[in-house]
């Protein structure tokens, strides 16, 4: 696969001059005869996070699946126009999608650790690639657990199961699982929304470290956690990407009268 980086020289895009990770060009999907996206143009810029917000059924969670392809698992969904990743067409014939979900990895609202040891729920999707030595695959697990800001919680508890884990640990183990096959992008759908106030401040504390590391593409229903965690906001609405810019432009200074609605309540 291409690991091209592309640049964005649109000077009109709010995120023009920097790497992009993630180019979606006029994307609509429909739901049988039900169209969920409407045309969307957006760049998801490279070691950033991004942040969706809007309504509930806007559209938002649709869009992030499509980024690794998961929506291709929904009967009857059709995607139309172009997502590109570093460059390569998504939806082309030569793309393993397995490997493109390792490159694009998945963190869901609720944490959905297997029901195996710590240790094993971490080096799972390695173990899947195949050919790493037990030695290496003990630090890759390491590293992964210190990178989900986890290690020094669970380091003497490796073998027992994630089922034991708080709510908040698990997230973070289903996230230190998904970087330890190295991705390139980071999804999260509303990676807190089911956690409590402080494991929630340590999901985004890890989101700021994560973005030295890596493309974030977070869901949130929160606008003051896209307000805190991310760089760049989209808001979409019925399915249409109503606007899209800098955090701080957004939520100080939004272009379109819909989206200052929605930011200061009058919606929603």
């Amino acid at each position: 696969m291409s690991t091209a980086t592309q640049t964005i020289d649109n000077p009109a895009d709010p995120t023009a001059g920097l790497p992009t990770s993630i180019r979606v060009s006029d994307v609509s999907l429909y739901y049988g005869a039900a169209q969920a996206l409407k045309s969307i143009h957006m760049e998801v810029p490279q070691k950033k996070v991004t942040a969706f917000i809007g309504p509930s059924g806007c559209g938002k969670s649709t869009l992030l699946r499509c980024f690794n392809r998961m929506n291709d698992l929904i009967d009857n969904v059709r995607i139309t126009g172009l997502i590109e990743l570093e460059g390569q067409d998504i939806h082309a014939p030569e793309v393993n999608v397995a490997q493109l979900r390792r490159r694009v990895g998945m963190v869901f609202q609720r944490p959905n650790p297997f029901p195996k040891s710590i240790f094993e729920n971490v080096a799972y999707g390695m173990r899947i690639q195949g050919g790493i030595p037990r030695s290496e695959l003990e630090d890759r697990v390491e590293w992964s657990l210190k990178m989900a800001a986890l290690w020094e919680e669970v380091k003497d508890r490796l073998k027992e199961t994630a089922l034991g884990l708080s709510g908040g640990q698990q997230q973070r183990l289903v996230i230190a699982r998904a970087v330890a096959v190295q991705p390139s992008v980071l999804l999260l759908d509303e990676p807190a929304s089911a956690l409590d106030p402080i494991s929630t401040l340590k999901i985004e504390e890890l989101i700021h470290q994560l973005k030295d590391n890596y493309t974030i593409a977070i869901v949130t229903h929160n606008m003051q956690q896209a307000a805190r965690v991310s760089d760049f906001t989209a808001f979409l609405y019925l399915g249409e990407l109503i606007e899209f810019g800098a955090t701080q432009q957004i939520f100080t200074n939004p272009k379109k009268k819909r989206t200052e609605d929605y930011i200061t309540g009058r919606y929603g």
